[in-house]
């Protein structure tokens, strides 16, 4: 008999996406959550499901808010230890301080050590998935999977290929690129909590012979998502246009070769040209919204008010090491004062949702992932809401769950994650 685990306290779930209803009325607070080998079972009062399972093992957590783990949909981890690097704009930052960092990666024990650092950091902030680029080293995916795997932790990630633009030593060729991320497939897709991506930098370092081996690598593993970058900087768009003269815009890059779908996994696309915006929707791929990155390399505004209007698939990402933080309260934050300054304040239930079940949703994982309710992985996170003296004497004076729950989205940090769970299993105290 599976092990039984109830935590008790103020349990939030989402009934449906606080973007299609009223923010107050898209969830629902529980008093007590019941897990069962690995999975969330039942949800209730807490008496009643201390009564009705006498055997489990009990959590009280009192006022804290629990609720899903943060999940991330566009990461580069191999970028955690140059984050927060100061002072370029996109294609002068990836050659001054992101290539020569991913060069180190070839080395098994160092991709090893900085997959274990950055799993650990972002559990520490409450992360418990995330989509991530590797390099173009194969020992760079086995790296990040070995240690989700060794914790049971839900991942998905892919090689990145490039073939020009880049440093010797950090381009492989059209064909390395098809048969590495292949192999890579047949390894680690499904294993465990793994799934892969199929994962070309951006068009402008890979060559059109790459995108098509990428995009026929993607026909033959339909069940892959697919991640990459695309219109996140002005003078980004302008190079692409040099390098594909022919193409009718920077989705074009992409769409020609095969690497357009509703597995598609697009960070950034702030700069979206009409044409672009309607082909995203009609097939429905996830859009990833990077806004400290977007703030920090000065890309832009991101428009979710109008991209979730016309029904788009959205999902909300720190972007590390671009993004400056590896919390999802901070890039919440950022993604409200983003939304302030186009005019349309985000709601805190909107925040979360983003972080959490959005963001499942964009890497077509919200039937594992994401919400706490029957049926869905135990992946979980305990928030204090007074962890600071600053949140708390805000916090004492709430009249609402939004009212508390909203300073420490503007201003927690790993101080407010009290408690982590990962697969059912107590992963911090």
């Amino acid at each position: 008999m599976a092990q039984k685990t109830l935590l008790t306290g103020r349990v939030l779930s989402f009934e449906r996406s606080p973007f299609d209803t009223e923010p107050d009325q898209a969830t629902r607070l529980h008093e007590a959550v019941l897990i069962e080998g690995g999975a969330i079972s039942e949800l209730g009062a807490a008496d009643t499901l201390k009564s009705a399972h006498p055997e489990a093992t009990i959590h009280h957590y009192g006022d804290h808010l629990i609720l899903a783990g943060f999940v991330d949909p566009h990461v580069h981890y191999p970028q955690t230890a140059m984050i927060a690097s100061w002072g370029k704009r996109l294609i002068d930052w990836l050659n001054t301080y992101t290539f020569p960092e991913e060069m180190k990666f070839g080395d098994p024990d160092y991709a090893a050590e900085i997959s274990n650092r950055y799993l650990d950091l972002t559990a520490a902030h409450g992360t418990t998935t995330m989509c991530s680029f590797c390099t173009i080293h194969p020992e760079s995916v086995d790296a990040i999977f070995t240690a989700a795997q060794q914790r049971g932790q839900r991942v998905v990630a892919g090689k990145t290929c490039m073939d020009r633009n880049a440093p010797d030593g950090l381009r492989d060729t059209p064909q390395a690129g098809y048969d590495q991320s292949k192999a890579l497939i047949g390894k680690w897709q499904g294993v465990d909590r793994i799934s892969y991506a199929i994962t070309p930098r951006f068009s402008p370092t890979s060559t059109p012979e790459q995108l098509e081996a990428m995009g026929a690598l993607w026909a033959e593993h339909p069940d892959c998502l697919m991640q990459t970058h695309l219109s996140e900087q002005t003078d980004e768009i302008e190079w692409v246009q040099s390098l594909f003269p022919e193409a009718r815009d920077y989705l074009d890059t992409y769409e020609q070769f095969g690497l357009l779908g509703a597995k598609g996994l697009y960070g950034h696309v702030i700069h979206l040209e009409p044409r672009e915006r309607d082909r995203l929707r009609e097939v429905d791929a996830s859009l990833i919204h990077c806004p400290t990155s977007n703030t920090f390399i000065g890309s832009g505004l991101f428009d979710m008010n109008g991209l979730m209007r016309d029904g788009h698939r959205i999902g909300l990402a720190t972007d590390t090491g671009g993004g400056s933080s590896f919390s999802m309260l901070r890039t919440m934050a950022a993604a409200y004062e983003i939304g302030q300054l186009r005019g349309h304040p985000l709601h805190p239930a909107q925040l979360l949702w983003l972080g959490t079940a959005g963001s499942a949703r964009s890497l077509r994982l919200d039937d594992h992932i994401g919400n706490i309710a029957p049926g869905m992985e135990a992946d979980m996170i305990v928030l204090d809401l007074a962890s600071t003296p600053a949140i708390a004497q805000r916090e004492a004076n709430a009249e609402s769950l939004w009212e508390a729950v909203f300073p420490t989205i503007m201003m927690g940090d790993d101080r407010a994650i009290a408690d982590v769970w990962i697969g059912g299993r107590r992963v911090s105290a």
